[in-house]
């Protein structure tokens, strides 16, 4: 299994790096688009996408944890909620990045940015109640109920908001029309990039489950 591990951690970097590779030395950059800005797509929507995973999967956990009580449910939802937000921040940044090159501004209150905003809010008032709860059990369930609510507005932010509203933001992957409108360079980088993000979520919430329950054993062994 450790060997597995390695070549799965070689085989994720490599990837990473080839996608890099790819998004700037090998699509071309995309149509309508100011210089070279297109490129930075392959990094902010993988990692708004992901956000929008892991929280999911958090509220997942935290169903699951209410059913169960086994502790490492509650740690596995606030693994996926730390992560989300963590990407969140990273496509709330690359996409100030690509609105100061497209529009000369890092913030417009476009659709897409206040509705990315709301979403960090409410997650961080997630983040906020975990800290603020010493009690593992009270800690764990009043934040289980609390992300099976804020997932209820994880849709409504992401996908419906943004488009109920004029908005300069580009024509997202599934549009109106129905159609992946991308050349063949840059349809491949793109869903690369969105396996590759997929996967370095996926490793980095096992890591965290994986620190999680190593200090919770060793907590229990100094009690």
């Amino acid at each position: 299994m450790k060997s597995l591990g390695l070549v799965a951690k070689w085989f994720l970097g490599l990837g990473m790096a080839a996608i890099c590779w790819g998004a700037f030395l090998y699509a071309r950059p995309a149509q309508n688009f100011v210089g070279e800005s297109s490129r930075i797509v392959f990094f902010h929507v993988p990692q708004a996408w992901v956000s929008t995973l892991a929280f999911f999967v958090a509220a997942w956990y935290s169903w699951r944890y209410l059913k169960t009580r086994r502790i490492e449910d509650d740690e596995a939802a606030s693994a996926a909620a730390r992560l989300g937000f963590l990407f969140c921040v990273l496509a709330t940044v690359t996409g100030s990045i690509f609105a100061r090159v497209m529009w000369n501004s890092y913030w417009n209150w476009d659709p897409r940015e206040t509705s990315i905003v709301l979403l960090l809010l409410v997650y961080g008032a997630y983040l906020g109640l975990r800290g603020a709860l010493e009690d593992p059990e009270r800690r764990a369930t009043l934040s289980a109920a609390y992300a099976l609510v804020a997932v209820v507005t994880v849709p409504f932010l992401t996908f419906a908001v943004p488009r109920m509203y004029q908005s300069l933001h580009p024509d997202t992957v599934i549009n109106v029309r129905g159609k992946v409108e991308m050349s063949s360079d840059i349809r491949l980088i793109f869903f690369s990039s969105m396996v590759a993000f997929m996967g370095l979520f996926y490793w980095m919430w096992n890591l965290d489950r994986r620190v999680s329950r190593i200090v919770r054993e060793r907590a229990g062994s100094v009690a």
